[in-house]
Parts: C-alpha cells; structure tokens; sequence
C-alpha cells in the first residue's frame, strides 16, 4: 500500500478533554486511557489497513501513547492521546508528513441530522439503556442525537457539546459510515449542547467528499 493509495477521511485534534468524554473515553477505548485536560489525536482512514503504518509513524515520531486502533468493514480508526499537545502535534505532522499531505485533504464533515426528544419516555429509556456505555438516560430528561459524516468527528462534537452545557454523554459511536452523538440533561442544556456540537463540526476544513 502506497501512500497515495490512502483517504484521510477525518484527521482532528482535540485539546482540553472535557471530564465526561474523557471518563467515556476511559471506559470504552482499548490501551492508554486519555483523562481529563489530555490532548488527543482522532484520525479515519481508508482503506482501513492504512491505520498501522502511520499509528507506528506517529509513535515514533513523538512521545503519544496509543489509545486506540480499530479496522472495521471499510475504515481505520485511531486515537493518540498525550498530557502535551505539542507531542500531539508531532504525531499528527508525522501522520501528514508520511502521507505527503496537509489537513486541507481531509474530507470535510458534514452534519446528517439532528434530534431533540424532550421528557424521554421510560420504555425509551430502557431501550436506550440496553446498549449505551455511558450515562443512563433517566426517563423525563430530554435526549438530543446528532449524526455526521464521516463518523469520526463526532468526538470534536462530543467534546464541544459538554464544553457548552451541563449534559451527560449518554453514546458516542465514532466508527463506520456515520458518527452518532447521544447526550441527555435539561431541555436548555441540550439545546445549547447540540448547537455547539453542530458549530464545531461545521466549523473543521477540509475537501468536500
């Protein structure tokens, strides 16, 4: 596999890792655990095979740990995290050096849909609780869900979205062909959250897919 052989189908870096999405991210991911004020680097590739030769680019290009490394059907995933953010950037300029690319050829996202159910009934609840890995829903609350494309800028939405409200991180699916963001609290809250995770997605450059 060549290096032109690669789509960065998302690039992003994140710093100021909000409490919640860290706690979430703690919960879910596969190696080093980022926490709180952490800096982390989110990337989607395809083909998904891409995700090991520039994972081990970055690693030794700077002092990140790896958090996560995933190939499913058709896209790589990773995370690198770091307490530094200059180190993250070190990685992520190693990933582009590697790749003879810059962030203006990563495939700009684009918002699929947004929700907001108000006063969340309890059977949903209980639905949405049988598979969510991070807060439970509590019935009455309301629950707003955002979905983009391609899947993984939903974190910088995530992350944005608790930066803004008083919300709980109920789900956040950042593999596969669209990201989903589920986060619950009061119905002001997660009005504001789900506008400021729209701004932010809308807000990454990058070339339209």
């Amino acid at each position: 596999m060549t290096r032109s052989d690669i789509t960065i189908r998302a690039l992003v870096q994140i710093d100021n890792l909000q409490p919640k999405f860290a706690a979430y991210n703690g919960a879910t991911v596969q190696g080093s655990i980022p926490l709180s004020g952490d800096t982390i680097l989110i990337g989607e590739l395809a083909p998904g095979n891409g995700v090991f030769s520039l994972i081990d680019r970055a690693l030794k290009a700077s002092s990140v740990e790896a958090t996560s490394q995933i190939v499913e059907r058709e896209f790589g995933f990773f995370i690198l995290r770091s307490p530094s953010n200059a180190e993250v950037t070190a990685a992520r300029e190693a990933i582009l050096a590697e790749l003879g690319a810059s962030m203006r050829d990563r495939v700009k996202p684009t918002v699929a849909s947004t929700q907001i159910i108000t006063s969340v009934e309890p059977y949903q609840a209980q639905l949405l609780n049988k598979w969510r890995k991070g807060t439970l829903v509590v019935p009455g609350q309301t629950l707003g869900i955002i979905e983009c494309a391609p899947a993984a800028y939903i974190s910088i939405a995530a992350n944005e979205a608790e930066k803004s409200a008083e919300i709980d991180i109920v789900e956040v699916r950042a593999v596969g062909r669209f990201g989903r963001l589920f986060v619950s609290g009061s119905e002001n809250s997660v009005e504001a959250a789900v506008d400021a995770a729209v701004a932010a997605i809308k807000a990454v450059e990058g070339t339209p897919e």
